[in-house]
């Protein structure tokens, strides 16, 4: 099976777990004060969704989809825009993956490699418009 397969299957499990998003904000916001500072004012309902399509994002281009969306979030983060720092991103995996860990039964090592090779693919992209 294709890493891409694999990591929609299992982020279908983790978008049925209730907390998913919840679990990976908590995380997220505990890994860096600066992150935390930096959601102070977020509504995080909203980001929330952002979270939810941005991950389906970087799925997709992994899949064949071109990058323009990934460009587009790239430049939104760029140091002319919300300047989030490369090496933010890695709290961000860090993150994501303990949650993912958290939260598909069926996670082992294969599945752990297909979620990072998936997603640094479309991580460098973003992280390239910096």
């Amino acid at each position: 099976m294709k890493p891409t397969d694999l990591v929609m299957q299992s982020y279908g499990r983790c978008c049925a777990s209730a907390t998913f998003f919840d679990d990976f904000y908590r995380h997220f916001l505990a890994s860096s004060p600066e992150i935390r500072e930096r959601f102070a004012q977020t509504d995080m309902p909203a980001q929330k969704q952002l979270l939810r399509q941005g991950i389906l994002n970087l799925v997709m281009f992994a899949r064949g989809m071109p990058d323009t969306k990934l460009r587009a979030l790239g430049q939104s983060h760029s140091r002319a825009g919300l300047n989030i720092r490369p090496e933010l991103y890695s709290l961000w995996l860090d993150a994501l993956m303990l949650t993912i860990a958290e939260h598909d039964k069926q996670y082992d090592d294969k599945v752990r490699l297909a979620w990072r090779e998936v997603l640094n693919k479309g991580v460098d992209v973003i992280k390239a418009g910096y």
